[in-house]
């Protein structure tokens, strides 16, 4: 659980000088603020041997003005020439807005910030930092960065985002357009005291959403949330232990003061607690209050306990639903589809046309299977629409390696449903979206053919009795064949040569196949739609004697041959 980790992960970032650096910055940066000309942002870099660091200071947010805390669209953004966290709208989640200071003073600066930006090309680690509305700048800065990494250009790691007492950024929108990347919403850390009156400014809008990691801390303790609902439920159970309501904001030195009172806590003593109750047989709500009383709030109300531990449940339920675990129990069908196959080939039939001649029984489970396998990679490649492609790529590698085995198993079985039913044209009138997406991103990828079983054919040769066919919509363009057989067995004129030359243009398309060994070698089978098209083709003659596939079709020991790899097409 969460919250089981909470104060472990909070004591290692207090222990282990993360916040030490950044904080040094800005307090080397409010030094140099005295000697400078007034302005109302400010930013210094500082580059170590192993490290650069980006601190932000900006003047301070009046709260008493209610048009600060209003939002700015992030379609008003683009329609003023100001494009620059598009990279986080999607179909989904068209539009996000912002706090208006922050995206107003990030806006009014872009020149030198774009200028920043490109001097920090670096592959050294990057920590972005700032304080107060400066934090919001740093946040808006770091996002700026991540667009760069999702595109592919600029820096290759991705920063890690600082902030001391920073206000809250943004609404729901932006909070879940971020968090849809685990990579982006990982990139932030908020560290914030239960005594600063701005990162509860506006919570009474019930409009503004945390996003990234908060480490919420007192002098008496610390503790790291991740969930943006329970963050949210503790800045607004906690409003009464800010020090002074009419301060805008803690000073930077209070926060420099709390992290070191944490950091001597943490090294030089054997810092654990235990929940007062400890008739608790509710393992998660007893972590809750260990969470609570590392931060000195023990007395906090039963209802607030129990409205954690609602909200951790739901994430928990949110977690099982994770694509690599659902991936995996996919794996099972997956297998018995392998195992249909080659009960399938045993009875001389083939996948393809043993499901046609079984499909509408009751009793075959490849029916649920398929169903199962269906569901599941449309939600994911939906899904992933939604998500940056350019992330995570030993995930996306394995995730798109599986759903290209599992289009070129699948597809197949769902041609056969579509030509059984009367369809035509299938590629362009029958297609499902996720076929289509699955293939696209295969190319645009551009996985080798030893790691994705492609058209190399020497690869290919290795493995030709068990390949798939790669293309999946093979079967579709066997069934358009067979169709344009029987139109010039009942057609004339045009329409006749309009069907001879699609049956010419597939017998270079099933040629160049195998002459890659890019079909697999069940469409010889004695029963397969192929041969019964072959067998048809041939009874029209229009198969020349001068042909490449005609030549190739009319020995079968050539079959046996591919089979086996050792047929040479030269």
């Amino acid at each position: 659980m969460t919250y089981c980790n909470g104060v472990e992960s909070a004591s290692f970032v207090v222990s282990s000088n993360l916040l030490r650096r950044p904080l040094e910055t800005i307090l080397e940066l409010h030094a140099d603020i005295s000697t400078k000309q007034e302005d109302n942002l400010w930013f210094k870099v500082k580059q170590e041997l192993d490290l650069i660091v980006i601190a932000f200071v900006a003047s301070q947010i009046n709260l008493e003005e209610p048009e600060q805390s209003d939002f700015v669209s992030s379609s008003a953004l683009k329609d003023n020439n100001f494009p620059v966290f598009e990279f986080l709208c999607n179909q989904k989640f068209p539009c996000f807005s912002l706090h208006k200071a922050a995206i107003s003073l990030f806006c009014h600066h872009r020149e030198q910030l774009h200028q920043l930006k490109s001097r920090i090309n670096s592959s050294k680690p990057l920590i972005v930092t700032g304080h107060a509305l400066g934090g919001s700048i740093a946040s808006l800065f770091t996002l700026w960065l991540l667009e760069n990494l999702a595109t592919g250009s600029g820096r290759k790691r991705s920063p890690l985002c600082i902030t001391f007492g920073s206000p809250l950024l943004g609404d729901t929108d932006l909070q879940k357009a971020i968090s849809r990347s685990p990579l982006w919403n990982s990139s932030f850390l908020h560290v914030a005291s239960l005594q600063d009156p701005l990162p509860r400014s506006f919570i009474s809008t019930n409009v503004y959403k945390p996003f990234g990691t908060f480490l919420l801390c007192s002098e008496l303790g610390s503790a790291c949330f991740n969930d943006p609902d329970s963050i949210l439920q503790l800045l607004v159970e906690t409003r009464s232990t800010v020090s002074d309501p009419c301060d805008q904001a803690f000073h930077i030195h209070q926060y420099s003061d709390i992290v070191q009172n944490l950091h001597h806590k943490a090294i030089c003593k054997a810092f654990t607690l235990q929940p007062q109750n400890m008739a608790l047989s509710d393992s998660l709500e007893a972590s809750i209050i260990i969470q609570l009383e590392a931060l000195g709030l023990s007395q906090i109300q039963q209802t607030v306990v129990e409205k954690l531990k609602l909200q951790e449940i739901m994430l928990q339920k949110k977690k099982d639903l994770d694509p690599s675990k659902r991936l995996n129990d996919m794996k099972m069908y997956m297998a018995y589809l392998e195992w249909y196959k080659k009960y399938a080939k045993a009875e001389e039939t083939g996948m393809y046309d043993m499901y046609k001649k079984h499909r509408n029984e009751g009793e075959q489970d490849i029916v649920w299977w398929k169903r199962e396998l269906t569901l599941y990679w449309t939600e994911m490649v939906e899904e992933a629409e939604m998500k940056p492609q350019r992330e995570g790529a030993a995930f996306r590698t394995r995730w798109l390696f599986a759903g290209t085995n599992y289009r070129r198993m699948m597809e197949p079985l769902d041609i056969a449903d579509y030509y059984e039913n009367g369809g035509k044209d299938y590629e362009t009138e029958g297609r499902s979206k996720h076929y289509q997406k699955l293939e696209e991103w295969l190319k645009e990828d551009g996985i080798t053919a030893s790691s994705s079983g492609g058209l190399l054919c020497t690869t290919n040769k290795q493995n030709v009795e068990s390949i798939l066919t790669l293309d999946s919509c093979f079967w579709a363009r066997v069934e358009e064949a067979l169709i344009a057989c029987r139109d010039m067995m009942m057609k004339s004129g045009e329409e006749c040569s309009s069907s001879r030359q699609q049956l010419s243009e597939f017998e270079e398309y099933v040629y160049e196949l195998l002459k890659n060994y890019a079909v697999s070698p069940e469409i010889f089978l004695k029963y397969s739609t192929y041969m019964r098209w072959w067998n048809e083709y041939e009874m029209l003659k229009e198969a020349s004697s001068d042909s490449k596939l005609a030549s190739f079709m009319r020995n079968p020991d050539n079959y046996k041959l591919y089979s086996m790899g050792a047929f040479d097409f030269q």
